[in-house]
Parts: C-alpha cells; sequence; structure tokens
C-alpha cells in the first residue's frame, strides 16, 4: 500500500479499557481501570479448562504438601514437650526421622505439582498465543493502518510471557500460600485458642498493606506495559527504517527518542516496584512484632501454666510461616496485577472484529478477468475521500493503465480489487458478480500484485518465489524467473537460489528484491495481475527487458499497471488519468496526448522542463533533454522521483 494515498489514520485504543490522553491521574499519568477485571479472569480461566484433570492432581498434590509442611513444627512442639524434657532419646530419634520424612514427602509433592502445572500451563499458552497470532491474521488492513507494529508485538511477547509466568509459577503459589495460612491458623487454635488470637494482632495489618499496594501496583504495570509497548515500536521502527536514518544523518535524534521512551519505561517500571517492594519490609517488620508478642504472651501463659515451652516453640515457627505466605500472596499480587493487565490486552485484540465473513451465497468463481468500478467512493478516514465517483471497465485480456499525481488514488484502486478494503459506496464486479459474492480466498489466489514495497521472507531465494505459488515445481519457479529477468542475478548469489535472505530480503539491492517480487506474481499464473509500480527501482535498461517480459505474461491476462514512468504504458488498451480521486481523463495514450490535457502536461514533464508544466501549446517533443521523437523514446530520462 503507497503511504503517500493515504491520510494516516489517528492511533486509537483498543477499547474504552485502553489508556487515553487527557486528564491527570496517579503519578501524573491516566490510567483507566480495566473494564471487568472477573471477566478477563474468568477467559484467562477458561484456557485451562481443558486441563481440569491436570490442575486437580495439582491441587491434591499442594494439599498433601502444605499439610505434611505444616506437621514438621507440630512435631518439633511434641519433640520438645516430650522426647526432650522427658529425657527419651528414642522417642526423639523417631520424632526427628519422621520430621525428615515428612519433609522429603512434603519436596517430592511440590517437585511433582510443579511438572504438573508446568506441562499444562505450556499447552494452554500454546492455545491462548495460537488464538492470537490466528486472530490476528483474520483482522482487517484498518486494524495494523492505526496502530504501531511493535505496540502488537508486545502483546505477542510481552503481555504472554506475563500471563505464562502466573499461569505456569504464581497460580500454584497462591493455591499453595492460601492453603498455608489456613492450616496455620487451624493449627494454632488447636494448640492454644489464646496465643492464636494473641497471633493475629498484626493480620489485619498485613492485610491492609497488600490491599492499599495491590491497587497501586496494578495501575503501575498496567502504564509500564503501556510504555514498554511504546518502546519496542520505536525499536521495530528504527531497525526497519535504518538505512534513512543513516542516510540524513538523524543518528542523534533517534538517540535522544530512544532514551526518552526508555526513560518513560524505566520511570513506569519504578513506580510500579516502588509500591511492591513496600511489602517485603513491611511484612518482615510485623512479622518480628508478631514473634514479639507471642513471646510476651507465651512467656506469660507458660508462667500461669497454660501453654507449653513446646507449643510456644511451635507458635514460633508457625508465624514465621505465617507471614512467609502472606509477604508471597503480596508479591504474588503484583505478579497477577501485571498478568491480568497484560491478559486485557491481548482480549483487546481477540474482542477485535476480524474480517466479515463470506456471505453465505458467496461463490469459487474461476474468473476470466472482466472488471467493473461502478461509482466508487472510499476513504480511509471517514470525512476523507479517497476516491469519488470513479467508474471504469476492463475487459478480459486488457491493460489498464493508471497515472495520475501521488496520492491521486491509484493504489486505492488496486487495493479494493483484493477486498484489503471494501467500498463506502457504489460497487466493484467482476464478471458480473459483485466482489464482495465472490471468496476473498479464491479472488485473492486468481490476483497476482506487486507492490510497490517489495516485502521478502527470511527463507531461500527459491521459497520467496514460490510463496505465489507453493506446489510450484524447482523449474517453474527458476522459468519465472527468468522471464522476470532475475536468474542471471540469482545465479550469481553464494548459493544461488538455495541463498538465504536475512530479514525483509535487506541483502539485496532495492531492485533485486522488486524482481523477486515480479517472478513470486508471475509464478502465481494469476487470471487479474496489478503492477504497483513494478519496475520503480530498477535501471533503465533492466525496465526495458522486463516490460518485455512482462507483455508476455499480461497476454490473455486482464492488467492493471501503476505507474509514475509513463512511458512504460504506451502500449496500454486504456490510460485511466486520476487527479483527487476522480477520474478525469481515459483513452489510448496517443489520444490523450492528441488531446493535450492533464495526461499531456504529465507525460511532457517527464522530458521537458518547467515550461512542459505550464499547459501552453507547445508540443511534447519541444524542450526535451534529447533529440529523438515520442515515438521513438522508450525509457524517460527522469522520474519524478528522480528529477
Amino acid at each position: 500500500m503507497a503511504r503517500d494515498e493515504r491520510p494516516t489514520p489517528p492511533v486509537r485504543p483498543f477499547g474504552p479499557g485502553m489508556p487515553g490522553p487527557g486528564g491527570r491521574g496517579m503519578m501524573g499519568t491516566r490510567i483507566e481501570r480495566a473494564r471487568d477485571t472477573r471477566r478477563t479472569l474468568r477467559r484467562l480461566l477458561s484456557y485451562l479448562r481443558p486441563y481440569r484433570i491436570h490442575f486437580a492432581s495439582v491441587f491434591l498434590l499442594a494439599l498433601l504438601a502444605t499439610g505434611l509442611s505444616l506437621l514438621g513444627p507440630f512435631l518439633m512442639g511434641r519433640a520438645i514437650d516430650g522426647a526432650i524434657r522427658g529425657r527419651d532419646a528414642g522417642l526423639l530419634l523417631r520424632i526427628v526421622l519422621l520430621m525428615v520424612g515428612t519433609y522429603v514427602l512434603a519436596w517430592g509433592c511440590r517437585y511433582g505439582e510443579n511438572v504438573i502445572l508446568a506441562r499444562a500451563s505450556s499447552r494452554a499458552m500454546r492455545t491462548l498465543r495460537g488464538d492470537l497470532f490466528r486472530h490476528l491474521q483474520g483482522l482487517p488492513l484498518r486494524f495494523f493502518d492505526a496502530r504501531p507494529h511493535g505496540e502488537l508485538m508486545s502483546r505477542l511477547t510481552n503481555d504472554l510471557e506475563a500471563i505464562n509466568r502466573v499461569l505456569s509459577q504464581n497460580v500454584l503459589q497462591l493455591f499453595s500460600g492460601m492453603l498455608t495460612l489456613v492450616g496455620i491458623l487451624a493449627m494454632m487454635f488447636a494448640l492454644n485458642p489464646l496465643l492464636a488470637l494473641g497471633s493475629l494482632v498484626a493480620f489485619p495489618l498485613m492485610l491492609g498493606l497488600v490491599g492499599w499496594v495491590g491497587k497501586r501496583t496494578r495501575q503501575g504495570f498496567r502504564e509500564y506495559q503501556k510504555r514498554l509497548g511504546e518502546l519496542n515500536g520505536k525499536l521495530e521502527e528504527t531497525y526497519s527504517g535504518q538505512r534513512v536514518v543513516l542516510a540524513f544523518g538523524r543518528g542523534e535524534e533517534v538517540l535522544r527518542a530512544f532514551a526518552q521512551a526508555n526513560a518513560a519505561v524505566r520511570d513506569a517500571g519504578i513506580r510500579a516496584q516502588s509500591y511492591s517492594l513496600l511489602i517485603p519490609p513491611m511484612m518482615g517488620i510485623l512479622s518480628n512484632a508478631n514473634i514479639a508478642i507471642l513471646a510476651g504472651l507465651g512467656g506469660w501463659l507458660a508462667i500461669l501454666g497454660r501453654a507449653s515451652v513446646g507449643t510456644i516453640a511451635a507458635f514460633v515457627s508457625y508465624s514465621r510461616q505465617f507471614a512467609e505466605p502472606l509477604r508471597m500472596l503480596g508479591d504474588l499480587y503484583n505478579q497477577v496485577q501485571s498478568a491480568l493487565a497484560g491478559a486485557e490486552r491481548v482480549f483487546e485484540v481477540l474482542d477485535t472484529p476480524p474480517e466479515p465473513p463470506d456471505p453465505p451465497d458467496a461463490v469459487d468463481l474461476p474468473l476470466r478477468g472482466h472488471v467493473e468500478f461502478r461509482a466508487v467512493d472510499f476513504s480511509y478516514v471517514p470525512g476523507t475521500p479517497v476516491l469519488q465517483g470513479v467508474s471504469l471497465e476492463a475487459r478480459p485480456g486488457e491493460r489498464i493503465a493508471l497515472v495520475g499525481p501521488t496520492g491521486a488514488g491509484k493504489t486505492t484502486i488496486a487495493s479494493l480489487l483484493l477486498r484489503f478494503y471494501d467500498v463506502d459506496g457504489g460497487e466493484i464486479r467482476i464478471d458480473g458478480v459483485e466482489i464482495r459474492r465472490i471468496k476473498r480466498a479464491a479472488l485473492r489466489r486468481q490476483i497476482g500484485i506487486v507492490l510497490q514495497q517489495t516485502f521478502l521472507f527470511a527463507d531461500t531465494v527459491m521459497e520467496n518465489i514460490r510463496y505465489g505459488r507453493p506446489e510450484a515445481t524447482d523449474e517453474e519457479v527458476v522459468q519465472a524467473a527468468v522471464l522476470a529477468r532475475a536468474d542471471p542475478f540469482i545465479r550469481k548469489l553464494p548459493q544461488g537460489y538455495q541463498t538465504v535472505l536475512t530479514e525483509r530480503g535487506a541483502n539485496l539491492s532495492e531492485g533485486q528484491r522488486q524482481l523477486l517480487a515480479i517472478a513470486r506474481a508471475i509464478l502465481a499464473d494469476p487470471r487479474i495481475l496489478i503492477l504497483d509500480e513494478a519496475t520503480s527501482s530498477v535501471d533503465t535498461r533492466t525496465e526495458v527487458a522486463i516490460q518485455e517480459g512482462l507483455r508476455e505474461v499480461m497476454k490473455g491476462r486482464t492488467s492493471f499497471v501503476i505507474a509514475h514512468r509513463l512511458s512504460t504504458i504506451r502500449h496500454a488498451d486504456q490510460v485511466v488519468v486520476i487527479e483527487g480521486g476522480r477520474i478525469v481523463e481515459r483513452g489510448t495514450h496517443d489520444e490523450l496526448l492528441a488531446r493535450q490535457g492533464v495526461y499531456w502536461r504529465l507525460y511532457t514533464s517527464q522530458f521537458r522542463r518547467v515550461p512542459a508544466l505550464s499547459g501552453g501549446g507547445a508540443s511534447p517533443e519541444e524542450g526535451c533533454p534529447n533529440t529523438v521523437g515520442l515515438k521513438d523514446l522508450t525509457v524517460p530520462q527522469s522520474t519524478p522521483a528522480e528529477a
């Protein structure tokens, strides 16, 4: 899609739950709350539902491990009161061995639950990751037009990793922590209700701390992940445009922009972590205060004969264990908040409506190539029309040239033909059938396109060409490359057709990438061929050779050729001149030159100097930098881009 033919749509949030501009809030930034945290949690847990048996096993093992770990302090109390005070070495040995066995068995249970949980959570994450990627493939181009790619990548990586961490580790720790708290309270009240009540003095303060910190960390982590997505967007953009950055010497500016985005991530991370890091020291203080309370109360009860030394020792051990799950739950709360923030961002993508499905009566139509645009209106942004009342007809096998100034709407016509977008008004028909009644897959399978911006994959040259028709043989791939005039340079590559290209084909020149794209389109053997500035990045000699090959390819196929080099479309059956989103002229090359209108001015401007733009009555040959006539002229001296 040509960037200069459509206004850049404003970046909009995915939904009401996304942060938006304006207002102030926590830490100077307005962060909107989740639309429905419970719903997000339910949707997240739904991915675990197929693994109910796994999680049931995990929870049973966690229950057994928690019970065994709580048995240790109780046995220690019995050892102090029974074996040590009674000087019974045999009883002491039996209790010690029982304690060792208890802890070993508890460790075995913990190991088993971790293994089972890792398998179940990995499978659940595979499903979620697959759903997200599959949904992205079905989203309309408008969705990607309005959002930075790096920000979307952040949802596929950082947010999913936050969810994975919670599912694979934190869910179990959360359950174990809650079981431990309940078990400790039960054991305390069973041993000594008065001491148990005394140990709960600090409990409300601990819960209050966790709740207060949790509110702020959730907001902080949402801000952090938002800033991280923006940073990823800058990284992706800078990497893709590194040549432009170097060519214009903008390295310092790029570094400053990155430093600002990086600082925003740092500040958001510090704010989020600053609150979460309050929990461990505060929990430590409250835990030590609780032990002091237990020591004083326990000593007083021991003096009164209402508590034994062993019971007090067991309570001190339980108290330490009591603080640990609370501290762990505080940390887990922060991580769960981070994961829920990530899950909301992921589900916002999943909730974005995909391309409308094909209607029930859609047909898998073998195309002949009769294309009609009937009073088509279209805009990328509502209220900013790009095409207005465009009507044109291409009969099977005809070559239609679309010309006009930059931004006139030429590439948009090609995009509508491929149903990258749907029209706002009017209709497009192919072989008499309205285009929306043809299945998308069937339509795109029979239309070949060479875009202005060539995209190649990090794969071999052979597979990049074969992308146009996966079932093609190696011989057919080579034949397509020969026809596109790409075979000579391919054979000079280190491994020829098996040379692996770097990302986006960065180890090839722009012209070489364009030749491969042409070969890919030729191999697809389409009924309708779209060439969007297909030879704009090759030298004029190669262009002439490619044009000869393309003329052979276009025989019998309906072809739309978008070109700024107007000499390349002299043999078109029909030249359609577009200006301001409207068709202002149409006819053959010679007819339009004779008319001396818009096309004549565009054409002569490529061979004449400024006077040619005045629209005066001079003939096309006047003022040309060479001496040949137009009928003999094949390749222009310069293109508008080169002028």
